[in-house]
């Protein structure tokens, strides 16, 4: 690449002074014809909010999601919410006319052009054979904290007619309010959501502490029959023993077909001398029954069936069931399979398929359990599959295979203190909303962590991810992503969704450090560290994002910037996609050029002309020292020494 000489830098000066004349007036932002804007088809919007399960549930089964249509002056598309709460909330928020201009028109669900009725669940039906209809959000009356709901949460019902909206609050209860005074309901400040999201982890906690503390009590059960000595085989002495007592099973290979468990019983080994080995034709030991243990040993021998692929399932059942067919009922060392209360702890497992399923089993835990997979994922399956039931994975290492751990629709489950090597994901979360994932270390494989399905409030935090393809990848909405160290990777963020937090990441030494396509960016972004990335963030589609709240940005790595009150911030705004900002301190002549008037003009303007606000990400308070010096002093040590924590 060529260097900047002080004649280049004075010819590309004058460049950007023309390039900023003409788009000036060739981008100012200019009515519509004079036509009044309208709703238009909501397929044909770019769509925020709602979980996929939200959606789905919603197509098969008939029920109606309220919605809303924004058009704002500074984004060139019609943005579509499902859910009027989170239209009010992002319209309540200051940073959402800074990042898209001002709101044109704002359009809701209009609920007097039908007569909803709500089913048991509470969800909305309208009436047969009609289409809800649209009204402006100012001329609105909302329902709200009555007993509507959709999948993932309340329901704010709007009403052209006020009449309606108390006649439905009378109905089925609820408060009928004004658009202002709606914004003002749902409003919800980052510092808010900060505070919900350590209440959440905290309870989280304790709930998983408790859990496991009373998991343990099923490994004091008396013991009722030793395998060799009371009967004959593993089998005989499940079938044989009373319930809640214990089968012991001394040292030695033992060769059985799938055990079956029906009652609350507890199975322990002795260690890794103790090896079950299944005939390679199913699962080995399937569960179904509540309070049962599979404690200490080793399984082996499990089928081939790793899954049952979506081209073997029934593609006319809907798409939860096919999901479930797909990841949920192939072969395992360990079935667990409406087994409530259930643990399995210190059990080795070696398996092309699937290392444990959890399947509709609340309360479950799976502690200090290693799972060794196939050596590469197209061979492999799933170390642990967690399928509606909120369970907990703790302590336990995921070596090769497909994913390490795996869920669908587990909503408040916790995943925490695992270690995965290897293999597709390490941890990956489908259709599951308000869990929490920390103090994991993913190594080695191609996305370390990965949230996907539009889920809402998940936590994931204080976790490692290292010599990865990808660090960690969100798609939902509202979910905290804070305190990861994310080292050594080819990508390392990709900062997606809806109303997201990253925030308190240390993210060091990946070929990008961020990596931000979103067509609709509504995330906040701050007090992350990115050093020593080959590139700090990539970007290409979207509009200019702000990665900055109330005077607090991120830190970039020492900048040739200046700071001249020494508080600690840059005197100005930071561009890590800026064609000139991403090379300061790299290339010659670079902070010469950044500090032109002709690029301090373009800047300014760009603040005020949408046509000049291109992809990209700009941080308006740039830290000049790190927020988290130590973490970022002990990677420096541990990369000294050849390692990396």
């Amino acid at each position: 690449m060529a260097l900047l000489t002080p004649t280049g830098t004075r010819w590309l000066s004058g460049i950007l002074t023309v390039v900023l004349l003409v788009s000036m007036f060739s981008f100012v932002l200019t009515p519509v014809g004079g036509k009044e804007l309208r709703p238009v088809p909501f397929e044909d919007t770019v769509d925020a909010g709602g979980t996929s399960v939200d959606i789905q549930r919603s197509l098969q089964e008939g029920f109606i999601i309220p919605q809303a249509e924004v058009f704002y002056s500074n984004y060139r598309y019609v943005v579509g919410y499902y859910g009027v709460r989170m239209a009010a909330a992002e319209l309540a928020d200051p940073g959402t006319e800074r990042q898209f201009g001002t709101p044109l028109a704002v359009y809701v669900s209009d609920f007097s052009t039908v007569t909803p009725t709500l089913t048991d669940e509470g969800f909305i039906i309208p009436e047969s054979g009609r289409a809800v209809g649209w009204v402006a959000a100012d001329r609105a009356m909302y329902v709200i904290d009555s007993e509507a709901h959709i999948p993932s949460g309340p329901a704010v019902m709007p009403f052209s007619d006020r009449t309606d909206a108390e006649q439905f609050a009378e109905t089925y209860g609820g408060d009928v309010v004004g658009w202002k005074t709606l914004q003002s309901r749902v409003d919800t400040p980052l510092e808010h959501r900060l505070a919900r999201f350590d209440e959440m982890t905290a309870s989280y906690q304790t709930w998983a502490n408790q859990t496991v503390a009373s998991s343990r009590g099923l490994l004091e059960r008396p013991r009722s029959f030793t395998v060799g000595e009371d009967a004959p085989n593993v089998s005989a002495a499940i079938a044989a023993a009373p319930p809640n007592t214990t089968v012991y099973v001394p040292p030695g290979q033992y060769e059985t077909t799938e055990l079956v468990v029906t009652k609350p019983l507890t199975i322990v080994g002795a260690g890794n001398e103790t090896v079950i080995r299944g005939d390679g034709t199913g699962s080995v030991v399937h569960v179904r029954a509540d309070n049962v243990a599979i404690h200490n040993l080793r399984v082996a021998g499990v089928g081939d069936i790793g899954s049952r692929s979506p081209e073997r399932a029934n593609q006319s059942v809907n798409w939860d069931t096919n999901i479930q067919l797909a990841y949920g009922y192939g072969d395992a060392a360990v079935v667990l399979d409406g087994s409530n209360n259930s643990v399995v702890s210190n059990v080795h497992i070696k398996t092309a398929s699937s290392g444990i399923i959890v399947r509709e089993s609340n309360r479950s835990v799976i502690d200090n359990v290693t799972v060794d997979g196939a050596p590469t994922p197209n061979e492999g399956f799933m170390g642990a599959i967690l399928i509606d039931g909120r369970s907990i994975v703790q302590d336990s290492t995921f070596r090769d295979g497909r994913d390490g751990i795996y869920t669908h629709r587990a909503d408040g489950s916790v995943i925490r203190y695992n270690r995965m090597e290897g293999g597709r994901y390490g941890v990956h979360e489908m259709y599951t909303s308000r869990t929490l994932v920390t103090r994991n270390d993913a190594r080695d494989t191609q996305t370390g962590i990965i949230v996907m399905g539009r889920p809402t409030e998940n936590i994931v935090i204080h976790n490692a991810v290292r010599d990865s393809v990808i660090g960690i990848v969100s798609a939902g909405g509202n979910s905290l992503y804070a305190n990861n160290t994310i080292v050594h990777n080819r990508d390392g963020l990709r900062v997606t969704g809806d109303q997201n937090i990253f925030m308190d990441n240390v993210i060091v030494s990946n070929d990008v450090g961020i990596k931000t396509n979103e067509i609709l960016p509504a995330n906040w972004v701050l007090r992350n560290d990115v050093v020593g990335n080959a590139k700090s963030v990539d970007s290409q589609l979207g509009p200019l994002r702000t990665w900055t709240y109330r005077g607090i940005g991120n830190y970039w790595g020492p900048l040739p910037l200046p700071d001249r009150d020494d508080d600690g911030v840059y005197d100005r705004a930071y561009e890590p996609t800026g064609t000139v900002d991403s090379r300061l301190g790299t290339t010659s002549g670079g902070t010469t050029l950044a500090q032109s008037p002709a690029a301090a003009t373009l800047r300014r303007v760009r603040d005020v002309v949408s046509g000049l606000r291109q992809s990209g990400v700009i941080d308006t308070a740039p830290r000049t020292v790190p927020f988290h010096p130590q973490r970022l002093a002990d990677l420096n040590m541990n990369a000294t020494a050849g390692t990396t924590t």
